[in-house]
């Protein structure tokens, strides 16, 4: 083995853990699932709220903007993942 091929593996060996997976990536992804979930129960309980005991319009209509938002933005989410893994699939091999 010649000494470029020796320094090329310890490079790599050297750079291998800066591009392993980072382990809390899924509990933040799980924290954005949560608080979207949260943001859509609230919106629904404030509905019912308005409905059956005449709860207050204004914050129905708070609850009914945050919930509109955030599915606007996982809507957006979805639609770049999808465009991103068809551009993978659209990479020559």
């Amino acid at each position: 083995m010649d000494i470029r091929s020796s320094l090329a593996a310890q490079n790599y060996a050297a750079t291998r853990p800066a591009t392993a997976p980072k382990p809390e990536g899924g509990e933040a992804f799980a924290k954005v699932a949560q608080d979207f979930a949260t943001t859509l129960a609230n919106g629904e309980q404030q509905a019912l709220a308005a409905m059956t005991s005449g709860a207050d319009p204004n914050s129905l209509v708070q609850a009914l903007a945050q919930t509109e938002l955030a599915v606007e933005t996982a809507v957006a989410v979805r639609d770049k993942v999808v465009e991103a893994y068809l551009e993978i699939l659209r990479m020559p091999v």
